[in-house]
């Protein structure tokens, strides 16, 4: 039978309250995968544009409702749509969905079977619930912060990718429908707190077993997965660029000196650590006299582990991303494909935000009526060009 391209999470309604950095991640995820996501946003004259709407991809895959919450008309026509939803998911600090009437008791009671899914820095309780935050101070309270980056210089920065990223939309998106696995079970609902400072101390659950197992020093740069082991690390070219060495298992690490033209006899006991600066040294004097790509090229085939470190516009273009369609194009705008994939219920390519002023199925799927949708839909979301996506 022939797989249908529409994701496993097809019939599956998501309300999605915007906000800003994970919360907008766990709403792509789920509509790539097929969810009916509809997502609620200030109007456009109180909207705080801190991204351009018709370049964030992160809200890709969406229809989208404008609503003064502040007004009581708008957050009836929001208690609406709850009771369509399976899941609710927001981003906004404690407290802020109680005052406006929104909270997990008002919605719950319209809806018993909703799973309400909540994405804070601190979480709902505690000493910090209240303050702000960002990635970076989840990441440095978590102790994962402290051990990135070169021991002579302060702690790396790791982009948003951890706590935005892993500990905050993804832990949301894996929270919200593993409670909807319990609500379709049971018939109910119930509140996913997902904190990105929980989830940064969840991320670094092999290096606590490391810790635990005397394996781990709190000197940064020193450990085996911290650049501290000469075969765990990045070097230097002869161009200036650089590449990814990976070879922590022995196999691998006979394959990365023999494409080096290192003795394997000079490279014994990988795991004295006592021995990686020295080591560590002699690569990079190696890998110094060719460039990246002669490297890549000398190591093409084999089992080394050694990648090109590859900038944002070189990535789209290597031959595996190409291969797997990783990177695709929607109206100019290059971004990821969805992810992870489906072999029996694949997700559609992503679209641009539906203009669903006179969408009738919409209305009826989430209860709201045509009157309200007209005047609430935003209308033009990404130029209305076409929904087509290239394949990069």
């Amino acid at each position: 039978m022939q797989a249908v391209a529409q994701g496993p999470l097809q019939g599956v309604r998501v309300l999605e309250f915007a906000a800003l950095g994970p919360a907008p991640l766990a709403g792509m995820l789920l509509a790539d995968l097929g969810a009916q996501v509809l997502r609620i946003e200030r109007p456009a004259a109180d909207a705080a544009q801190v991204f351009d709407p018709e370049r964030d991809i992160l809200r890709r895959n969406r229809s989208v409702l404008r609503l003064d919450l502040k007004q009581a008309e708008a957050r009836q026509a929001a208690r609406t749509l709850v009771r369509s939803a399976d899941i609710l998911i927001e981003g906004l600090r404690p407290g802020v969905m109680e005052r406006l009437e929104l909270g997990p008791e008002e919605c719950l009671a319209e809806n018993p079977r909703l799973v309400y899914g909540r994405m804070t820095g601190w979480g709902q309780q505690g000493p910090l619930a209240a303050r702000a935050g960002h990635d970076i101070n989840y990441l440095a309270l978590s102790g994962m912060l402290h051990a990135i980056g070169d021991p002579a210089l302060p702690p790396a920065v790791p982009l948003n990718l951890v706590a935005d990223g892993g500990a905050g939309g993804m832990m949301l998106a894996f929270g919200v429908l593993a409670a909807l696995l319990h609500a379709r079970a049971t018939g109910r609902g119930q509140v996913v707190d997902c904190a990105m400072s929980d989830g940064c101390v969840l991320l670094g659950s092999m290096i606590h077993t490391l810790r635990a197992m005397g394996q781990w020093s709190e000197s940064r740069g020193s450990n085996l997965l911290d650049g501290g082991a000469y075969f765990y690390t990045t070097y230097a070219c002869a161009d200036g660029r650089h590449v990814a060495v990976g070879a922590i298992e022995p196999a691998f690490q006979r394959q990365l000196l023999q494409g080096l033209g290192l003795p394997e006899e000079e490279f014994r006991d990988a795991m004295d650590r006592s021995l990686w600066p020295q080591r560590r040294a002699r690569l990079a004097q190696v890998f110094a006299t060719r460039t990246r790509d002669a490297w890549c090229a000398c190591f093409a085939g084999s089992d080394a582990c050694v990648s090109p470190v590859l900038d944002g516009e070189e990535a789209p273009q290597h031959p595996h991303h190409r291969a797997r369609a990783t990177f695709v194009e929607l109206q100019g705008l290059l971004q990821c494909a969805p992810a992870p994939r489906f072999s029996a219920t694949p997700a559609a390519m992503p679209r641009a935000p539906r203009e669903a002023e006179a969408d009738a199925a919409l209305c009826s799927a989430w209860g709201l009526p045509p009157r309200q949708a007209r005047a609430y839909m935003l209308r033009r979301y990404w130029p209305p060009t076409s929904n087509s996506a290239s394949v990069i």
